[in-house]
């Protein structure tokens, strides 16, 4: 097979990969506090327990993401190195996935249970999210190529949120779930989300070809000064690391839970609410995720990123006004979801190009010490965007406690549990729930406004300040950068 045939392959194979995969990651990341929140009744110090359990369990993958990354560097086996643990990560999720959803504890013992699960979590994903992402600059070098892997591959990964975006509030939330309540819900669609995931990811472990020249070199051994070295001693890679990660906190505010809780005591427990809201937010990405190999040829990054900044300040500003001014109603609510399109799709411009940003100093490292080093670079990626999630999911319950909503989550819970015993009847329950959020102050409503909105501003506003002075791997010193490393060979 020649090698356009293989490209040609390589870019339907490679992004189908991860539909399931970011099923599964939407599926935890950004339902599994709700999942928690509305099927089990907590205290504030055992939602404070879950919250430094999700944190702790980060800071452990800060640890736990380069030694993978380091792992899968120096595996040799005739099916490379990145394939096997993209099949051995996919498997184990599944099942971690199924279990934290369908294993039902209350009080302290779900919070045992809950950080041994969210642990398991962090290591099983971790193999195959890594494995996926160091396969990039496997597959190509060339800076136009690997723009279309990355944009085809967030476009389906894109694909696979929105999917996990339309059906599970739906199906979990209101008239439509799933058994007639919560619980069971979760438990049914976490089962096929499980099943998915594996199946997404064949497209990539049986279709993919990548380069192997790394078979021809010596295994490099399992060290922490190897990690620490490549990571420290890459001065762009720990730039773009902290710019992204502020970015990633205030794009992910919205969905940590907050964003969903919002829209439930604003406009009422029905999960088609924020399935529109949230869909119709993600759709708009669409466009840069098809076009923005062709938008890079014409338009440098940063450039990009202050038309991304207007517009996405411009939606938080409509977010926020709306919420405030308008009265509730359909255009409070039409209003509210256009301002999250246009807010999601800067912050989604800005992850593209930090994507991208952080693939490119693999060849910024090969230049600087001689070696690519693609899965401990890759590595760093997820531990951030997790780091990230636990850190907004950290944000979002402590405001569920500084503004006292956990009392009206905890009386959702008991009917969410009621229904589930057969104790009362799916119509009882809406009727129950209803009458419960009548009891929302406009106070603890736009205390969730603010946090949704300003944050993430404020945060993208900071990350676009310290990419624009600082990161500095622009589009004619990386084209610098490979043509000195190709006459170096």
């Amino acid at each position: 097979m020649d090698e356009m045939k293989i490209r040609k392959k390589n870019l339907i194979m490679f992004p189908l990969g991860t539909v399931g995969r970011d099923m599964m990651y939407n599926l935890v990341t950004s339902y599994l506090l709700t999942f928690v929140l509305f099927t089990h009744k907590l205290t504030a110090a055992q939602l404070s327990a879950i919250t430094a359990i999700m944190v702790g369990a980060r800071i452990f993958d800060a640890l736990n993401d380069p030694i993978m990354g380091n792992i899968i560097e120096r595996t040799r086996t005739k099916w490379g190195k990145f394939k096997p643990w993209l099949v051995i990560g996919i498997l184990s999720t599944s099942i971690v996935i199924y279990l934290a959803f369908n294993v039902h504890l209350q009080g302290w013992s779900f919070v045992w249970f809950f950080g041994v699960i969210y642990f398991l979590y962090s290591i099983t994903y971790t193999m195959h999210d890594i494995s996926y992402w160091g396969m990039v600059p496997a597959l190509s070098s060339d800076a136009n190529t690997r723009n279309q892997y990355t944009s085809r591959a967030t476009l389906f990964a894109g694909i696979g949120g929105m999917l996990a975006a339309a059906f599970i509030p739906m199906l979990t939330a209101g008239e439509s779930a799933i058994g007639g309540n919560a619980v069971t819900a979760y438990g049914r669609v976490a089962l096929i989300i499980a099943i998915l995931g594996p199946a997404f990811l064949a497209f990539t472990v049986f279709g993919v070809t990548e380069q192997r020249n790394y078979n021809n070199e010596p295994a490099p051994p399992i060290s922490f000064k190897k990690i620490i070295g490549t990571i420290a001693g890459n001065k762009q890679l720990l730039w773009i690391s902290l710019i992204f990660l502020i970015q990633q906190i205030g794009n992910g505010i919205v969905l940590s839970g907050i964003g969903q809780t919002f829209i439930y005591v604003e406009f009422g427990y029905q999960g088609v609410f924020f399935t529109a809201f949230q869909m119709l937010g993600m759709a708009v990405t669409a466009f840069l995720m098809i076009f923005y190999p062709a938008i890079s040829r014409k338009m440098h990054r940063k450039q990009l990123m202050n038309v991304l900044m207007v517009i996405s300040g411009i939606g938080y500003l409509i977010m926020l006004l709306s919420g405030v001014v308008i009265p509730g109603g359909n255009i409070k609510f039409v209003l509210l979801t256009l301002g999250y399109m246009l807010a999601n799709f800067g912050q989604y411009g800005f992850y593209l190009i930090m994507m991208i940003s952080i693939m490119n100093t693999v060849e910024y490292n090969e230049y600087i010490h001689g070696t690519r080093d693609e899965a401990i670079v890759s590595s760093l990626r997820p531990f951030l965007t997790k780091l990230a999630s636990a850190l907004t999911v950290a944000i979002a319950n402590i405001t569920y406690i500084a503004f006292q909503i956990i009392t009206y989550t905890n009386g959702i819970a008991d009917l969410e549990q009621a229904a589930n015993a057969g104790e009362i009847t799916a119509e009882q329950k809406a009727t129950e729930i209803t009458a419960l959020l009548t009891g929302v102050q406009p106070g603890q409503t736009r205390g969730l406004l603010l946090v949704m909105t300003v944050i993430p501003c404020l945060l993208m506003f900071l990350s676009w300040l310290l990419y624009k002075n600082h990161y500095k791997l622009d589009e004619e010193e990386y084209d610098r950068i490979c043509r000195e490393l190709g006459e170096r060979v």
